[in-house]
């Protein structure tokens, strides 16, 4: 039962430990110096993994979680592009994401659903999907303790979007 807890693959280190991976956390990193607000940063990421991971399993297993790990590190290391460009980080993520999967051994098939979960990770059409899009877009959501914020009540999110109580 604890061995599924200690999930740690050569592919998903190589993903943190990648050299732009790397690069582009820093660069999310600068960009949300000052944000008060939610980051989006290694605990955000982490959350967002292990709340999938917690959803799959009551799902019964319908993705890899290895798959959901990758998605989870990767769906926001755009977001630097947003602040920068104005490009939707989601589709900035999207974008970044394939040269580190190839690099750390994902292969095609596995990289084209970790990309299609990226995009879709803010689309509302996905929320109630048993998939790893869908997955990734609930998990997003709830990683968020808004109860607990101290900039709460400067959020530009709306209250019915915030997490005010814990969901279980």
């Amino acid at each position: 039962m604890f061995e599924k807890c200690a999930i740690t693959t050569n592919r998903i280190q190589a993903i943190i430990e990648d050299k732009a991976y790397k690069k582009y956390y820093k660069k999310n990193t600068e960009a949300e110096k000052k944000r008060e607000f939610c980051k989006h940063d290694m605990t955000h990421f982490m959350d967002v993994a292990r709340i999938a991971i917690i959803l799959n399993e009551k799902a019964g297993g319908v993705a890899d979680e290895e798959l959901i790990y990758a998605t989870a590190l990767l769906h926001d290391i755009g977001r630097f592009k947003q602040y920068e460009k104005s490009i939707p980080h989601e589709q900035a993520s999207a974008e970044l994401a394939p040269d580190i999967l190839v690099r750390c051994g994902f292969d095609s098939d596995e990289s084209a659903k970790i990309v299609k979960a990226i995009l879709e990770h803010r689309n509302k059409e996905v929320k109630d999907e048993l998939s790893l899009a869908g997955l990734i877009y609930r998990a997003d959501k709830l990683s968020r303790p808004c109860f607990a914020c101290a900039a709460q009540k400067n959020c530009n999110w709306k209250d019915d979007k915030k997490n005010l109580v814990i969901k279980i």
